[in-house]
């Protein structure tokens, strides 16, 4: 049998690992970082992902990391608010946490981790085996206001909240994660972030009601920052032969809507089943613009809608349940995905 070569360790790359090695096949995982390290990402993991960590023989361990429980959302447009409970519990975890416990798991099961490695993937269609490509977003954005995402943790009192504050000029989300620690991190134009001197603690504090939210915590570690950011959706060219990209490698969704993680869990689990079972790399590609198509529709219109501050007083009215569903792939509609990825080999 021979090896799936696996590029990237994050959740997308790590959630291949352990699948296809459920399956038996041998995997080797290449992560270019020798360190886990903290990474810009909101760290909220949607309720849809709890079934897809249990698959992944790795819920036990994730509830032993003490993940903070997230049972509510509320946006806030300008001065107006909006809330609502979810369904289901959600939760945040550091992706600090988050990746070594799936690559720890991806190990125990067998995986070869090869760290502090770069792989060439111009050279990936010409591998003898299978390749997924779960090494993160496709670079594409060149001149104009371009976007870049920015992060911290402050430690303080939290409750079970994850809140969304928007202006006309990017957003900034706050929500627990373990140890009692609030995950800061959002997204700004270049020409914001410029005309703050890049003073992240001032940009995050440019709305009265984030500043009034963030006056009792303390910040804990230096800000990051990434980008330029550009939104992609799941890829409508054909991929390579034997290429499974997963994660942000396949698109990139708008992280307001907290599918972030869920996809990257989502497609690199279906990657590494596909590479395993040798579903061709169309019928992989179909399941994953079927699971996420309207999920990333529905967020690049909102992302058009919340960048007007004259829309705020719509906030209230939101339907917030029924946009939260819309913007992620429901469980049933992930069984349902497996279900058919089984049924192809």
């Amino acid at each position: 049998m021979r090896e799936i070569l696996i590029v990237g360790g994050g959740p997308a790359g790590a959630a291949a690992a352990i699948a296809a090695r459920l399956e038996k096949s041998p995997v080797r995982l290449i992560e270019r970082a020798r360190t886990f390290r903290h990474k810009v990402c909101g760290e909220f993991i949607s309720p849809e992902a709890a079934e897809i960590l249990e698959a992944l023989h790795a819920g036990d361990d994730f509830r032993a990391l003490g993940p903070c429980r997230i049972g509510k959302c509320i946006l806030h447009i300008g001065n107006r608010t909006k809330q609502w409970r979810f369904p289901e519990a959600a939760w945040g975890l550091s992706r600090l946490q988050l990746d070594r416990l799936l690559l720890e798991k991806a190990h125990a099961l067998g995986a070869v981790l090869s760290r502090g490695e770069s792989y060439d993937l111009r050279q990936a269609s010409k591998a003898e085996g299978c390749v997924v490509c779960a090494c993160g977003r496709k670079q594409k954005v060149r001149g104009g206001d371009r976007l870049f995402g920015f992060k911290t943790h402050f430690e303080g009192p939290s409750d079970d909240a994850v809140e969304l504050f928007f202006d006309g000029h990017g957003y900034v989300g706050v929500s627990g994660i373990e140890n009692g620690l609030t995950n800061v991190c959002g997204i700004a134009r270049e020409s914001t972030l410029r005309s703050y001197a890049f003073a992240f603690d001032e940009i995050a504090r440019r709305s009265y009601s984030l500043a009034e939210r963030l006056d009792p915590l303390q910040r804990k570690m230096p800000w990051l920052v990434t980008g330029p950011l550009s939104f992609d959706p799941p890829d409508n060219r054909d991929f390579a032969a034997n290429v499974y990209p997963a994660g942000d490698s396949l698109g990139f969704v708008d992280p307001f809507s907290g599918s972030g993680i869920l996809n990257a869990l989502l497609t690199g689990r279906l990657a590494g089943m596909a590479a395993a079972r040798r579903v061709s790399t169309s019928e992989y590609a179909q399941l994953c613009r079927g699971l996420l198509g309207r999920a990333f529709f529905v967020c690049s219109i909102l992302r058009q809608f919340v960048g007007h501050t004259d829309v705020r007083w719509v906030a209230p009215y939101l339907p917030g349940e029924v946009l939260f569903r819309l913007t992620r792939a429901s469980s049933v509609a992930i069984s349902q995905a497996y279900v058919r990825l089984r049924s192809l080999q």
